[in-house]
């Protein structure tokens, strides 16, 4: 619910200080006490404010679904967008008032929906043939929602970096990475922080550093990218050197904002030496932190603290899920001590915006852009024989995911030097989402769009057999360990260990199975190629994407592989390419059970 804004009569019962002189009361002292009044009023000595937080927002403007050309509907009821988030936004500088209110983001903003491809590759941004490009949808709503700064997010490099400079040109805010760091000069390649001021009539202003920092996992997800350009060192290395920075400024609250968890963990495992999801970390490690906006890991954590190990102070940290779902606030109360402010409670919460209406004012501005890419993912591309569904993708060898192998393998064995095109050739492809389905009859954008929903590249890397095996054992932790005569229940078999469906690698090209009767790393079972069994000295050319091929994941000896392909087309773009030079998608073109889910070798389905 919307705050209050404090009356005058609860400001001065509030700041009032009662005096011995006031106690002894009397009429020579009556007019004194009113000046005191009377100064007190104009010289407060307590304060509140508040900082209002999204992040992974991911190019969602509108309450809408460009997969399923719908509203967005879920289970939970959630609506997305921020020109929802607006209209809460505004409640609360309403509520609180205009000058006490601060607007962050914590990064992941110009990626994740057919709106973010169309400006980054269909009408970009950066312009073409020498024409100006347009506004990104994402810059002119949160220029209007009036954002003091926003972090960055690992996805903010998913189109190169000179999109990500024109984004940042056109917002009217700072984007803060402290640890992106130019590769030749190590010194910051954009904002490290930014420092606000709350405006206290007849007192001093409470200076609010913001810092921001990212996800050192760029390094590895957009090495095409960022290699040789950028670095990204730790969150906690970068912290402890800005955060003493920013209390020299005399900054009175320190605020950060981390594209990065909070729960220490790293899904690349050793890939890089720094932490991941390390706000936790940040916390505990870096005196002088008040609180944390916490991105990346799509959650939402409405409030959590964690004690600081070298002063015992508590920073406060909130998480405001993604995609618009819901909005942190964090609640300030301060008091002036010696002429500085200093905070005495703080308190963070989410609000779900499902309950208000889109901000009219938004809908204003980019109804036009919207309708734009509605007409691009209704483009039929071609036709469908079958209805193809990705329903039972995660524990079934479906023909939708063999879609997706036979783009890669195609493409990759094209691209292939004479040498290495007479290896044989597989193909790794998580299942993103189940949802999907392309149905029988025409084939649009959307529909491709829906089943490959991330703008990965593709590459071939070569592993040996024995390399090829730890991989697949690697991917079949997805599976929770069901014995022998036990029931496999759909609904608890997968998402072992955390590993989300994004992360589970299916493969074609080889024959195995998946034996979940097993305890994890001895499940791949049968394991062969074109009817005989995989030697470990073998080699094969892997057909993978780019997040997973630069070590995305955490998979075992994939990161470190030779190269034998690599492309700058997103892999979705070429599954459009393939419907749209064949006409049809026929199953039979591609359809292969080549694995399977076994319980001591007995077929699970």
């Amino acid at each position: 619910m919307p705050l209050s804004p404090m009356n005058r009569r609860e400001f001065v019962k509030k700041t009032a200080v009662t005096g011995a002189a006031v106690a002894a009361a009397g009429t020579a002292a009556a007019a004194p006490a009113q000046a005191a009044e009377q100064q007190r009023d104009c010289h407060p000595r307590t304060w509140s404010f508040s900082i209002l937080g999204t992040t992974d927002l991911h190019s969602h403007v509108f309450d809408w679904d460009y997969y399923k050309d719908a509203a967005y509907t879920d289970k939970a009821g959630n609506s997305v967008g921020v020109a929802r988030v607006a209209t809460l936004i505004k409640q609360q500088r309403e509520a609180k008032g205009e000058h006490r209110v601060l607007l962050v983001d914590a990064g992941d903003i110009i990626q994740g929906t057919s709106l973010a491809y169309y400006f980054a590759r269909i009408d970009p941004i950066t312009g073409t043939g020498g024409k100006k490009g347009p506004r990104h949808p994402m810059a002119v709503a949160m220029n209007h929602m009036r954002y003091d700064a926003a972090a960055l997010g690992n996805h903010e490099f998913n189109y190169g970096i000179e999109v990500l400079r024109k984004f940042e040109s056109q917002c009217h805010f700072p984007l803060l990475g402290a640890n992106a760091l130019d590769a030749k000069t190590l010194r910051p390649a954009f904002h490290p922080y930014t420092v606000k001021r709350i405006r206290v009539p007849g007192a001093p202003d409470i200076k609010v550093g913001i810092l921001g920092l990212t996800n050192p996992g760029i390094a590895l997800w957009d090495k095409d990218n960022v290699s040789g350009k950028m670095v990204f060192p730790g969150l906690v290395e970068q912290a402890k050197k800005y955060v003493p920075r920013l209390r020299a400024l005399g900054c009175d609250v320190v605020f950060l904002t981390d594209h990065s968890g909070l729960d220490g963990s790293s899904s690349y495992g050793d890939e890089l030496p720094y932490v991941e999801n390390a706000s936790n970390l940040v916390a505990e490690q870096v005196p002088g932190i008040d609180a944390i906006l916490v991105g990346h890991t799509h959650v939402e954590v409405p409030s959590y603290t964690v004690k600081n190990a070298e002063t015992g102070e508590e920073v406060l940290l909130s998480e405001p899920y993604c995609w618009g779902y819901r909005l942190s606030v964090f609640d300030f109360e301060l008091e002036l001590h010696h002429g500085q402010w200093k905070v005495t409670s703080k308190k963070a919460q989410t609000l779900n915006p499902n309950s208000v209406d889109e901000d009219p004012e938004i809908k204003q501005l980019l109804q036009a852009d919207h309708e734009l890419v509605v007409k691009y993912v209704n483009t039929a591309v071609g036709t469908c024989t079958a209805d193809l569904s990705a329903a039972e993708s995660c524990w079934k060898d479906v023909p939708i995911m063999d879609f997706i192998h036979k783009v890669q393998m195609e493409n990759v064995k094209a691209g292939l030097s004479t040498a290495d095109a007479a290896l044989p050739l597989i193909s790794m492809a998580a299942p993103f989402s189940r949802t999907a389905d392309i149905p029988q009859g025409n084939v649009t954008i959307k529909d491709i769009a829906g089943l490959y929903i991330y703008d990965n590249t593709l590459y071939g890397k070569k592993l040996t057999g024995a390399q090829l095996k730890d991989y697949l054992e690697y991917a079949a932790k997805y599976y929770h360990q069901v014995p022998a005569g036990t029931k496999v229940d759909t609904a608890t078999l997968t998402n072992a260990n955390s590993f989300w469906d994004y992360m589970y690698d299916t493969a074609a090209g080889v024959d195995f199975e998946i034996d979940i009767a097993q305890p994890e790393g001895s499940r791949i079972k049968n394991l062969s190629y074109n009817g005989k069994a995989v030697a470990d000295d073998q080699v094969f050319v892997v057909a993978v994407n780019n997040y997973r091929a630069n070590g995305g994941s955490g998979y075992p000896h994939i990161a470190s592989a030779p190269n034998a392909y690599s492309s700058t087309n997103e892999i979705r773009q070429l599954m459009i390419d393939y419907v749209t030079a064949k006409k049809t998608l026929n199953p039979a073109d591609f359809a292969v059970t080549n694995w399977k889910l076994t319980q001591n070798g007995t077929p699970v389905f």
